[in-house]
């Protein structure tokens, strides 16, 4: 009998399978790749598969939400390097550009039907879709504590709007016409500029002003990112 794997290499072996769904996800789109294919590229049996994920939709919500580990490690990053980064237009701006680069994340929020199909009305897509990536209460809440929203303005105002704008900077891409010819960064730079202008303060924060506030931001995107890493690895995380 076969000593079991460690945790190290049952992570190696969970990245495996993972790699390969995301490569036959994007190739072929999400009707299409299905299990029995998944194992083969990813040279494990297809019960090993089932091993590790209970069905098909939690592998592929597992794919999506490694993409949005390292999307919030980049986050994070940036915001350590320069506390300015937890400004809502600043934050929302990494995350729009992070979201775009990432193929997997940028078929979700742009609903690409070729690539994710039915998953787009999966259950198991929510929590990549979630107010929690986006922009939780706790996290506005912080901002509004230190200054950082506009005077007088609740997180919870902040429900329906900010996702309607932020989603819409997504969605508009099927729509929009040939001529328009904007880049990623050029896209980015309109979104912050309507974040700020709608919720951001008077004066715009700067690295000293949002310091004091940068630690229990920072804290609160680790966790966010920790709470993906267990959806995408599960037990193994």
């Amino acid at each position: 009998m076969a000593e079991p794997l460690s945790a190290v290499d049952r992570l190696a072996r969970a990245d495996r399978i993972l790699d390969a769904a995301k490569d036959l996800l994007l190739r072929w789109g999400y009707r299409r790749a299905a299990i029995d294919e998944i194992a083969k590229l990813a040279g494990v049996g297809k019960g090993t598969v089932y091993l590790h994920w209970r069905s098909r939709e939690q592998l592929f919500l597992a794919v999506g939400a490694r993409e949005a580990t390292a999307m919030i490690g980049e986050v994070v990053a940036a915001m350590r390097a320069d506390p300015a980064e937890i400004a809502l237009h600043r934050y929302m701006r990494r995350f729009f550009v992070e979201a775009m680069e990432r193929p997997v994340l940028r078929a979700i929020f742009t609903r690409d039907l070729d690539t994710m199909g039915a998953f787009l009305d999966s259950p198991a897509r929510r929590p990549l879709e979630s107010a929690k990536l986006l922009a939780s209460r706790e996290y506005l809440g912080v901002l509004a504590e230190h200054g950082l929203l506009r005077e007088g303005l609740r997180p919870e105002d902040l429900d329906y709007p900010l996702p309607t704008i932020v989603y819409g900077f997504f969605a508009i891409e099927p729509f929009l016409p040939p001529e328009v010819t904007l880049g990623l960064e050029d896209k980015a730079d309109h979104l912050a500029d309507t974040l700020h202008r709608t919720f951001g303060p008077a004066r715009v924060p700067t690295g000293s002003g949002c310091a004091r506030a940068a630690d229990r931001v920072i804290a609160i995107f680790e966790r966010l990112g920790r709470d993906y890493r267990q959806a995408a690895y599960g037990d193994d995380a």
